[in-house]
């Protein structure tokens, strides 16, 4: 795998989720499947190209570890939400969520599909093994979390945050994702911590705004 291809990889993912996927005119259900669709296709383009499942991390041996270091730590982020929605004065700082017509459906297939498994099956399986074929491990990692900051910067416009705060944030989260796939050599540690981030704050979101409205 040439730089230039992994580079190329890069570009391309940041491209599809700024500009190809919103520009669809799918809705929300079809962009979680088209996402999903993506994640399982690189997987397959990868295989055929040649990369293992060890290299990918999606070997069944490693499922185990996977399991292991990604239930350990989702218990984080978990116990602060239940900490800060059980304390009042730091529950009323949690943004309250906008009352989703089908909340079921966004952290039941939406989160899960259109987020979770679209983004760690392209960043933490293929596009962790293209980088890490091309260049030495901490050039690999600095390119990883740069192209996962960038692939949020639509999101970022769109909820009215700053798009530099955001990228930088989402950025360290994909170092320590990176770092879960690689200690675990599964991609699902950092699934498993990535749900209980998303849709952990989904949850405190929407019962934040049930108790305002209470």
């Amino acid at each position: 795998m040439s730089r230039l291809a992994s580079v190329a990889g890069a570009a391309a993912a940041v491209l599809w989720n700024n500009v190809v996927l919103p520009g669809s005119g799918l809705g929300p259900y079809g962009r979680a499947v088209a996402g999903g669709a993506l994640g399982l296709s690189v997987v397959g383009a990868a295989r055929a190209a040649g990369y293992g499942v060890d290299e990918l991390g999606l070997s069944a041996s490693k499922a185990r570890s996977g399991l292991r270091y990604g239930a350990l730590a989702s218990v984080v982020p978990l116990a602060g939400y239940t900490i800060t929605l059980s304390v009042p004065t730091l529950r009323r700082r949690v943004p309250a969520g906008d009352g989703v017509t089908d909340f079921a459906g966004w952290v039941g297939f939406r989160i899960p599909v259109g987020t979770v498994a679209h983004e760690e099956l392209l960043f933490r399986s293929v596009l962790s093994a293209m980088l890490r074929r091309a260049w030495p491990p901490p050039t690999a990692y600095v390119l990883h979390a740069a192209t996962f900051g960038l692939w949020h910067v639509r999101a970022a416009r769109i909820a009215g945050d700053r798009v530099t705060a955001s990228v930088l944030l989402t950025g360290s989260a994909a170092w320590l994702f990176e770092w879960l796939r690689r200690r675990s050599g599964s991609v699902v540690a950092p699934a498993l911590l990535h749900l209980s981030v998303n849709v952990g704050g989904a949850v405190a979101a929407e019962v934040a705004r049930a108790r305002t409205v209470d």
